[in-house]
């Protein structure tokens, strides 16, 4: 998993320079998890990784490059990164 997550990370990075590398690490793990948890509520039957990187792989494309805009209206994310150290 850890190379998944880097791999992604790195795109993230890529898309958006106002991340480092380790905020868009967090992002990939809490876009990761949160697609992950909100399709099992769902009650949809786990489809493996590859979906999930998938999925993750078209948000950074799609919304990468605003990412960081989106913590000022989310307090869920917000929170994950104070956490770990990236939000003052």
């Amino acid at each position: 998993m850890n190379e998944i997550y880097q791999r992604l990370a790195e795109k993230l990075y890529e898309k958006n320079p106002e991340l480092t590398i380790g905020e868009a690490r967090t992002w990939v793990e809490l876009l990761w998890e949160d697609f992950e948890s909100t399709r099992a509520k769902a009650g949809h039957d786990y489809q493996g990784k590859q979906v999930t990187e998938q999925i993750v792989v078209q948000w950074i494309h799609h919304y990468g490059p605003k990412l960081h805009e989106f913590v000022a209206t989310n307090p869920k994310y917000k929170k994950m990164l104070e956490k770990k150290g990236y939000l003052h």
